[in-house]
């Protein structure tokens, strides 16, 4: 590229057998190259194809950071785009990278989960990469190779650890050449002594040439020499690798901070869905590979990417646009040079695609002529970088006292000076008719034109930089302070390495001096094009941009001052999916790139509080998710309260049954010396009485928030108060045989029955469960329990068991009891009616049994709460079946039957 835009003017025929770039095939810029290997064009739609017809539709693809990478995987995007091939990344790489860097495109291709690269890489730089990815052992996947390294008997050779198995590529077809082994074989050195040759350099230093592909071939030449070339216009950001271009200073900012500071402009509007456009040449394909690499890291996606170039035939022009209509984003990055932008411009107004957002590279957003040309205002709000205003002093002076008069020899300049006035010089060749002579003494004070206004001008700061920064180097070579030494020789090498070292202020305050890339400080003001009542457009600085400073304070913007497309005060939105609001989180949709995705609502109790979050949190046992699953809020705590209606009537039921029982007891103490109360031993009915009342007091401690004693009470309470009311029952069931027994001739068995034996009876039975209920409380006592698994969104308060064994073994103790007694009872139900109460405790044990019997699957199955409103009933419906079996027909008799209340009525039917 170098040597073919060199001697390009003087059409020399250079013919090249290995330089692949497609670039090299514009021969507007390369009139008089030829090539004898492939155009990379054709080698990168053909690797396209390759994976097109495997079926791989999702790759990676790493690039070398030089022309033949950045061109060549440029082309295979762009294929691979209309093919319907996904990229999951793009990265470039260059075999003198840090480590730091190597390390990130080694985590890429960790984390990615496509298993296919697509290698389009030098083998130099290719083996460097192998070798750092055999330390990390990132074989199995499937590499797709270009015909630099695929067909590289060295590269297969270096790779030890067989990371390149099975890699597929494109290769140059083998051939012979009759005769060259003979040729080579006998080549012999030739035995001569070199003659040493040199002479001082003529050239010191060169300033120019403005745009990047010609600086590359001068600096290529040159460079061997080290002669200083400093560009005021040369962006390109393969310009700053000093291995290739040594000698190379520029006094404007690399392309690698204007795409670093594109990307971040578009993430600060909130833009994730956008379309590019660039030139098809060095500053365009560097340009937007960069940018690409800084918008997939800041987690914007590229709808399209597409090169244009202003000589390109119609039909991809007509896809160009085509592209653009179908496409759904309305954001367009422009990194296109002017003359670029001023033919597209021209395509797209042919269609009327207005609307859509631009944002543009320094190249064009600056340029009036390029706003002039836009009569259909497709840029009108276009947003974009350009290079800082500045005023070189003197600079409008010099250019107003300039005569054409004295610059007879200066073609451009006398046809700017027609162009300016709009008149024609007898000398000059231009075809224009019916235009007025130029005298050559117009007055450029009194026109009102862009070329007056130096502002407007940056590129004359930065020549004047870049002449500047000789100057100060040679000034401080030949150490002038008085004088200067003017016998010391010269050497380009010399003046370089003082220019790389220079810092100085110009007149105007503007620091100047070159990082170790020989490129200066990057500042950038925002440019907002802004259409005039008149028709023409304002540029208005709305931001500025400088690298220098932390990264959050890089970008300042006045955004209220913006005014977008079509006239509009509102930021344009351009998205692929909407946010997702927090309460949901990000699905990525099949096949497409990460920008597309759908929003789903949280699981209930995982949330999300932040935008566009990946995954939903779970929130903690004591919390749930609300409604719009954006918060956790702590769960309603759930237990049987005394002021809710269950727990209420249940409370009344308990203190009803305790009035009831309180009534019967004083009936009976009223009644006391009657034969129906005497009957039966009294002790025992005032006994099982006061054990009723403890029976439905107990169930009180079942309601209200569960406490440690609450819980140990509840259970133990119950259990030992059944105990005693079921023991005192069984006694007056056994009295109730026994005495029957007892009236037969013969029989002595009352003298076991007896008062004193009922009381002990009913102790030891009570003892037991006593003695049941203190191992259970010793050893894992029932204790407050949080039971979050049973309703999700509350929190249930209960008593847990503690030992389970210790809550059976009460039931069970219970259980046998009231089995015995109702046997006892069954056995003598058919002894005569006025002499026992027999039948009704069995009935009483009957309902009894039921209860408890069908109280277990029920308080299984009961959520909540309604487990312990299950057991309240349970303790309630058992205490007023004995309650009402045993005493109600006692009490009918002594208040509504008193004549039946008589000792020779009791054993009436009895004798």
């Amino acid at each position: 590229m170098a040597i073919a835009t060199a001697i390009g003017p003087f059409h020399i025929p250079l013919i090249s057998p290995f330089a692949t770039c497609a670039c090299l095939s514009d021969k507007t810029k390369y009139p008089s190259f030829l090539r004898t290997i492939p155009s990379d064009y054709y080698q990168s739609r053909a690797l396209a194809q390759l994976v097109k017809h495997f079926g791989w539709t999702w790759v990676g693809a790493i690039r070398t950071n030089d022309d033949y990478g950045n061109n060549g995987m440029a082309t295979f995007t762009e294929t691979a785009q209309e093919l319907g091939i996904c990229l999951e990344y793009s990265v470039s790489f260059f075999r003198t990278d840090p480590p730091n860097k190597i390390q990130k495109i080694i985590d890429i291709v960790k984390r990615s989960t496509s298993k296919v690269i697509v290698a389009f890489l030098s083998s130099l730089d290719l083996d460097v990469l192998v070798y750092k990815l055999s330390d990390h052992n990132l074989t199995g996947y499937q590499w797709v190779g270009s015909e630099s390294w695929i067909f590289d008997s060295q590269t297969a050779e270096r790779d030890q650890h067989h990371i390149l198995d099975g890699a597929i590529g494109l290769a140059i077809c083998k051939a012979h050449v009759s005769g060259m082994r003979e040729f080579i074989l006998n080549v012999k050195p030739l035995n001569s002594s070199e003659v040493p040759c040199s002479r001082p350099a003529e050239v010191q230093a060169i300033i120019g040439e403005t745009s990047s592909s010609p600086s590359m071939a001068i600096a290529t030449v040159i460079g061997p020499f080290y002669i200083p070339v400093i560009s005021p216009f040369a962006t390109c950001a393969c310009l700053s690798d000093k291995t290739n271009y040594q000698s190379f200073l520029r006094t404007i900012p690399s392309d690698y901070y204007q795409s670093r500071a594109l990307a971040q402009l578009v993430k600060h509007f909130g833009w994730t869905w956008v379309g590019a456009i660039r030139s098809n040449n060095d500053y365009g394909n560097n340009g937007m590979a960069i940018f690409t690499e800084t918008a997939h890291q800041l987690g914007i996606c590229l709808e399209y990417s597409v090169s244009f170039f202003r000589t390109d035939p119609p039909n991809k022009i007509q896809k160009i646009i085509k592209t653009i209509k179908y496409s759904s984003s309305k954001i367009i990055v422009a990194f296109l040079s002017s003359l670029d932008m001023d033919v597209l411009v021209y395509k797209l107004s042919d269609h009327n695609l207005t609307g859509y957002q631009w944002v543009g590279s320094e190249a064009w957003v600056f340029d009036s002529q390029t706003a002039e040309r836009d009569q259909h205002h497709i840029l009108d709000g276009a947003i974009g970088l350009s290079i800082p205003k500045a005023h070189v002093s003197g600079m409008r002076e010099f250019i107003i006292d300039v005569k054409p008069l004295n610059s007879w020899d200066n073609k451009l300049f006398t046809e700017l000076w027609e162009t300016l006035f709009s008149c024609k010089f007898n000398q000059s060749n231009s075809s224009a008719e019916n235009q007025r002579e130029c005298t050559g003494h117009e007055d450029l004070n009194e026109l009102q034109h862009g070329f007056t206004d130096m502002s407007l001008m940056p590129i004359f700061n930065n020549v004047y930089k870049g002449v500047y920064a000789v100057a100060h180097a040679l000034h401080n070579i030949l150490g002038c302070n008085e004088t200067c030494n003017y016998k010391m020789q010269l050497d380009p090498f010399m003046i370089l390495q003082h220019i790389k070292h220079i810092c100085f202020k110009t007149k105007e305050g503007d620091e100047v001096y070159f990082n170790e890339n020989g490129d200066p400080p990057a500042k950038y003001e925002i440019v907002n094009w802004q259409p005039t009542v008149k028709g023409s457009v304002d540029f208005v600085t709305v931001g500025l941009y400088d690298a220098s400073l932390p990264a959050d304070k890089q970008l300042s913007l006045q955004d209220k001052s913006i005014l977008w497309t079509q006239n509009s005060k509102k930021v344009p939105v351009s998205v692929c999916s909407e946010k997702c609001s927090p309460g949901t989180r990000k699905v990525l949709q099949k096949g497409k790139p990460v920008c597309c995705y759908d929003c789903i609502r949280c699981a209930e109790g995982e949330i999300s509080n932040t935008t566009d979050s990946i995954s939903c949190v779970k929130c903690p046992p004591e919390f749930w998710s609300n409604e719009r699953r954006d918060a956790c809020v702590k769960k309603e705590s759930e237990f049987l309260s005394y002021k809710e209606i269950m727990g209420a009537l249940l409370t009344a039921a308990s203190l009803f049954g305790t009035c009831m029982t309180a009534v019967v007891a004083l009936i009976f103490f009223r009644h006391r010396k009657t034969p129906i109360v005497r009957a039966n031993n009294s002790e025992l009915s005032f006994l099982l009485l006061f054990s009723l009342t403890l029976c439905f007091l107990c169930s009180l401690t079942f309601i209200g928030r569960p406490s440690e004693w609450s819980c140990m009470l509840r259970h133990t309470a119950f259990g030992i108060t059944f105990v005693l009311c079921i023991s005192c029952v069984l006694g007056k069931t056994m009295v109730v045989l026994m005495a029957f027994r007892a009236s037969l001739p013969g029989s002595n068995v009352m003298k076991w029955f007896g008062p004193t034996q009922q009381r002990l009876s009913v102790l030891v039975f009570t003892l037991i469960q006593v003695v049941i209920c203190i191992l259970w409380l010793t050893m894992s006592p029932p204790f407050p329990f949080k039971n979050f698994q049973v309703i999700k969104d509350k929190i249930i308060l209960e008593c847990a068991l503690g030992s389970t064994l210790g809550f059976w073994a009460v039931l069970g103790y219970i259980s046998v009891l009231a089995m015995f007694c109702f046997i006892l009872a069954f056995l003598a139900r058919k002894l005569p009616d006025n002499f026992n109460e027999a039948k009704f405790i069995t009935f009483s044990m009957l309902i009894f049994c039921a209860v408890w019997i069908t109280f277990i699957p029920a308080y299984v199955s009961s959520p909540g709460k309604f487990s312990v409103a299950v057991e309240i009933f349970a303790i309630l419906a058992s205490s007023f079946g004995l309650l009402i079996c045993i005493f109600i027909p006692k009490c009918y008799i002594i208040i509504l039957r008193a004549e039946k209340n008589t000792k020779r009525h009791m054993m009436g039917k009895g004798g």
